[in-house]
């Protein structure tokens, strides 16, 4: 019987996986340096190799399979905003554990955990913020809150990004979920989802969404997209799509939006308005999502929505500008409910592994955003390809 590497290794793992000791449990193919792809410079990310930090007894390393590139990587990259170069980029991450300290026994959600398991990472909290002491559920507001792939360099432990070949899950406050149950796309897109899971909870608060509601969404990138797969998901049949991307429209469409509409097609506000209205009862839509980023889009938002309606504002994860809009007309007057939505909390990763797998029984084509992908030595061409929209969804992939 002939065995091949490869299967030699994943018994190997699995056996281990399965025995515990008091010294941890590791595989016997843990290498001795990993290579990190270290953004050094705006626009330079170079590959170098730096030895494995000793495994302790509260660590989980991980062999990474692939990594999402997210607009925030592609900023960072552009033009260092978090002031924290040099770093290891990358938060859309998973991987296979293939050492694990003795002291870790669960994750996160209380599921056991051992080396061979498929893992992502989600938040760090500080757990001494006002939020993480009075506020447990929200601790996507934390003062300090990290995540894996935007803490800068260090000698002690360089694998903090999950641009990578290997991430070491180490500190206090670090929360991780297994994930066996889902493919390595499904793993990639968790953190994305991940976001407007969290943006949904949030308009929910409303009470304006339900199975009868015309809701909008304003910009088709990877968080608009994933939005709208969401919406799907949550059972809201009727979403209209803005944006002015043809393939981008197209993929709303194939994720279950009704009513798309190009702004490089109607180019006039007041066009665009009436159509919408002319899908949303008459009067416009009763929620929309803001999630294009750009200022000049995002005042327009509020001439869609209908008085009494509301929107979720998720556009703006780094400080792209301002905008000015008449409070009287495109708030007070239509007496509009407005919430913001940040991040996400480790407790919403549970939801969206369910939302995952209802996408899965859907048959919403979730996974088809992912567009291309890239091995660690081009990520630098993955960040350009990301910048000129030549795709959808950009992700790393291990080789």
């Amino acid at each position: 019987m002939n065995i091949s590497s490869s299967q030699v290794e994943s018994i190997v793992r699995k056996i281990l996986g399965e025995v515990s000791s008091t010294k941890g449990a590791s595989c016997a193919c843990v290498p001795k340096t990993a290579k990190v792809a270290t953004l050094t410079a705006p626009k330079k990310i170079e590959v170098k190799e730096y030895a494995i930090p000793t495994v302790g007894d509260n660590d989980i390393l991980v062999k990474v399979e692939g990594c999402g590139v997210c607009g925030t990587d592609v900023h960072e990259w552009k033009g260092d905003p978090f002031g924290i170069i040099p770093v290891t980029l990358g938060h859309e991450g998973t991987g296979e554990i293939i050492a694990l300290g003795k002291n870790i026994k669960a994750d996160t959600a209380g599921n056991p955990i051992k080396v061979g398991d498929k893992i992502v990472t989600s938040v760090i909290s500080c757990g001494e913020c006002f939020v993480c002491r009075n506020k447990p559920a929200n601790t996507n507001l934390c003062d300090k809150q990290g995540v894996f792939g935007l803490i800068p360099h260090n000698d002690a432990n360089p694998l903090t990004g999950w641009f990578a070949s290997h991430l070491l899950i180490s500190g206090k406050g670090s929360t991780y979920f297994v994930v066996n149950d889902l493919d390595l796309k499904e793993r990639m897109l968790l953190e994305l989802a991940c976001v407007c899971v969290h943006a949904l909870k949030r308009a929910n608060t409303t009470g304006l969404i339900n199975f009868n509601s015309k809701v909008l969404v304003q910009g088709l990138g990877p968080v608009g997209l994933v939005m709208i797969s969401v919406l799907r998901a949550a059972g809201v049949n009727h979403i209209i799509a803005i944006d002015g991307t043809p393939r981008r429209l197209e993929m709303a469409k194939r994720l279950g939006a009704k009513t798309v509409i190009s702004f490089k097609e109607v180019t006039s506000l007041e066009d665009r308005v009436n159509l919408v209205k002319s899908v949303a009862n008459g009067v416009g839509v009763d929620f929309a999502f803001q999630c294009t980023g750009a200022p000049m889009a995002a005042k327009d938002i509020y001439e869609y929505i209908r008085r009494g309606g509301g929107m979720c504002e998720m556009g703006f994860f780094v400080n792209n500008g301002e905008y000015t809009v008449n409070p009287h007309f495109a708030m007070c007057n239509k007496e509009i409910s407005i919430v913001g939505s940040w991040d996400y909390s480790a407790d919403d990763y549970p939801t969206t592994m369910a939302f995952l797998r209802q996408a899965r029984e859907m048959n919403i084509p979730i996974k088809e955003l992912i567009t291309h992908t890239f091995p660690l030595d081009k990520l630098n061409e993955a960040m350009e390809v990301n910048v000129s929209q030549q795709g959808i969804k950009i992700c790393y992939v291990a080789e």
